[in-house]
This record gives structure tokens, C-alpha cells and sequence, in this order.
């Protein structure tokens, strides 16, 4: 079996369309002649000089990794959404590997619900690296947890869940159908949420006394996001207030607070500050790392800020050391950053790599009850099935750049 390997159905205009575009073309390679307002959008939009729009209608490339996945890959003119060499978007499942969520994580509720799942999750490979770059284990309460990403990668460092909250039933489904620990679902600003959250830490406590506490999370990115119009007045962007809220009552040993990187330019980059200094005023010291997915084993050019909030000691220890590298080849891939890794580095995995090795699959079909199309390939391929262990996996990379 191989849950969610389901290909999203598309209209006849989108399979004309993606029919015109090559491996690693654009919505330029299709012709003026079909008949799309999507595209006469994009066209009007490029015009006016408002940017490339250059993964629109995008298809991949199967030897690099891929672009950002978001929760709009089941629509090719949203990003460089579409396979390959088949004439479809990315099924669930392989968007979930690219993400690095494992075959056997099974992503529960309608299929907008899981695109909005997987596109909003921290992809587990970078949170398990970042929960083994801390010189402590212990135990976390996962804030806006989604289906679980970053819970999942603490888990595979052996770290202990207690309690999960998110506000949509859909998403705890699928975070309790595969994490261990209590979900409480609602609404985090109301009093009754927040304290049932903190009830839960406070038992903990008093069973675990010796156990180190965190809190992660990030509050929901989109409206912090490039991709959508961003506005001071969106309500999402104060959701981390909730969290320092939590922050001050369970006073936990430490935070890890994740977003994505347009919080960082964020109202002429004057919010992030804001934020960092409500944060801090519950740690003794913090560290913000700006981090690509695709320097740490994960097949994604998907840029992310992660802030590190401690005592001193162990934000001093905390180094998130790179194992892969980008291989840049134009001036589009060029511009997403590669600094500060060289090319001792091995490359990291492509999108070949992540997915290669499941079976074809139509548009608007299901193959959730096939078998793969071959043995693995590759180490990656081997992760996602099982084979082989994030740590064994992460220490592979490590030691090819030793």
C-alpha cells in the first residue's frame, strides 16, 4: 500500500496546457493560443514588469531537488507543481516525500485538507536535525502542530510529545494517527484552550521533574508568506502573541520557533524584532538561523527561519551544521542562497531521487493500492521506506563531507 498516492484530477485547459511545457520549462513554453485567464494573468503580470513568475506552470526537474511545496502543488499555475515526465501535478504522497514525511505517515481528511497538510508542515528531516543539534532531550508541547513535521523529526530524536494543539480537527487527526501524546483542539486564543494546554504541561512537570521542556511551533506563515499579499492587519500575524502567552505560563526550558523567511522583511523588516524581543523576554539568549531545506538532506529549495530560545549554554552549543548542497546552474536557482556551504558538500537528493521509485499514476486516479515501480535507488528512497533511519541517513551525508 502506498496511502495518498493519489494524483489530483485537473481540467482539460490545465492538461493543455502542462501538455506544451518540457522537464524544467514554464508557463512561456505554452502558446498564446490556448485559452486560459490564468495565463493571460501571468502574461499581463510579467508585462508589467511584477516579477518572472518563473515556476508558474512549472515542470520539474528530475535531477535537481524542487521548489518550495506549498499547499498549492495539486494546481500547476501556482509553482513548479507538475511531474517530470507524467502529465499531472505531484500526487499527495510524493509531495509528502519531498517533504520528507515517510510512506508509512498517513496524512487523514478530504484531499484539500492533506495539500494543506503537507504544504504547511516543517519537513521532519530538518526538524529531527535540529532537535540533535540541542545538547539536551527531553519532552514538547507542539504549538499550531499541523500534521505534525516538527514533532515527528523531535520524535525520531527521541524526544517525548505531551500535548499538540492545532485549531482544525483534520490536521490533529492525522497528527495523532502517527504521533504519539494527548491533541487538544481549538482555537489557542481562547482562555479555556490555553489553559488546557498549560494543564497538560503542568502534570507533565510534576511527573517528569528532571525532564527538559519545550515549546515549538510557528504560527501560521501565510501571512508572512511572499506568496500572498501580506498586511499588518492580518490576524494570523499576531498568533504569536498565543505563543509567548504559553511561553509565560509553563516556562519551559527552551522554544523553537519556526516560520517561513518573508517574516524576516516583514513590514520593511521592522516586525521580526517585535517578535524576537517577545520571545526573548522568557529565555535567557536566542539564536535565529535562516536555513534552506535543501542544505539539510531534504529535496526542496524551501528557505525557513528557525529561533532557538535557551539558557545561554545551549544556545551556545547549537550548531545547525549543513550536509548538502545545491548545485546552481542559473541565475534563478543561483539567487536562493548557498552560502556558507561548499562544494565539499554532497549534493543534495533530487527530485528523481525523492519519488523515482513509485509507480505511475494518471490525472484525477488513485494508486494508493500499488506497489513501487522498482527497488530503491537511492539512500532517500530507502528512508522514505523504511529501510534505513534519520540518523543513519544524516551521518551518511556527514561523513561524505568529512
Amino acid at each position: 500500500m502506498l496511502d495518498n498516492h493519489i494524483a489530483p484530477s485537473l481540467s482539460e485547459l490545465d492538461m493543455m496546457g502542462i501538455s506544451y511545457v518540457p522537464e524544467g520549462g514554464n508557463w512561456k513554453n505554452i502558446p498564446e493560443s490556448v485559452p486560459s485567464k490564468r495565463l493571460d494573468q501571468i502574461r499581463r503580470s510579467y508585462a508589467e514588469g511584477k516579477g518572472s513568475r518563473s515556476t508558474y506552470y512549472g515542470r520539474l526537474t528530475r535531477d535537481m531537488p524542487a521548489y518550495t511545496i506549498s499547499t498549492n502543488f495539486n494546481r500547476p499555475g501556482c509553482g513548479c507543481n507538475t511531474h517530470y515526465t507524467q502529465d499531472r501535478t505531484l500526487t499527495y504522497r510524493e509531495a509528502a516525500r519531498i517533504q520528507s514525511f515517510p510512506d508509512d505517515f498517513v496524512f487523514l481528511g478530504s484531499k484539500a485538507s492533506v495539500a494543506k497538510q503537507i504544504g504547511n508542515a516543517v519537513p521532519p528531516l530538518l526538524a529531527y536535525q535540529v532537535a540533535k543539534a540541542l545538547p539536551i532531550k527531553g519532552a514538547f508541547i507542539d504549538l499550531f502542530a499541523g500534521a505534525g513535521g516538527l514533532a515527528l523529526g523531535f520524535v525520531w530524536a527521541g524526544w517525548q510529545p505531551v500535548v499538540s494543539n492545532d485549531i482544525v480537527p483534520d490536521f490533529l487527526k492525522t497528527h495523532a494517527a502517527n504521533i504519539d501524546g494527548a491533541t487538544i483542539c481549538g482555537d489557542i486564543s481562547d482562555p479555556e484552550i490555553l489553559n488546557s494546554i498549560c494543564d497538560a504541561a503542568a502534570k507533565f512537570r510534576k511527573d517528569n521533574p528532571d525532564s527538559p521542556l519545550f515549546v515549538l511551533g510557528g504560527p501560521p506563515c501565510q501571512g508572512f508568506s511572499t506568496a500572498n499579499y501580506r498586511s499588518i492587519q492580518d490576524a494570523r500575524n499576531w498568533l504569536f502573541k498565543e505563543y509567548t502567552k504559553v511561553l509565560a505560563k509553563v516556562k519551559p526550558d527552551g522554544f523553537i520557533f519556526e516560520n517561513v523567511a518573508g517574516i524576516l522583511n516583514f513590514e520593511k523588516g521592522t516586525f521580526f524584532p517585535r517578535i524576537l524581543s517577545e520571545l526573548g523576554e522568557h529565555v535567557e539568549a536566542f539564536k535565529v538561523n535562516k536555513v534552506n531545506c535543501a542544505n539539510y538532506g531534504v529535496p526542496q529549495r524551501r528557505e525557513r527561519v528557525i529561533v532557538l530560545g535557551a539558557a545561554q549554554h545551549v544556545v551556545d552549543s547549537f550548531e545547525l551544521a549543513p550536509i548538502t548542497r545545491i548545485e546552481v546552474r542559473t541565475k534563478s536557482i543561483s539567487r536562493i542562497t548557498n552560502a556558507g556551504v561548499d562544494e565539499s558538500y554532497p549534493l543534495v537528493p533530487s527530485v528523481m531521487d525523492a519519488i523515482g521509485d513509485l509507480p505511475e499514476v494518471a490525472a484525477g486516479e488513485d494508486a494508493s493500492a500499488e506497489e513501487y515501480a522498482c527497488a530503491p535507488s537511492c539512500e532517500y528512497q530507502k528512508l522514505m521506506r523504511g529501510l534505513t533511519d534519520p540518523a543513519s541517513y544524516v551521518e551518511r551525508y556527514q561523513n561524505m563531507s568529512s
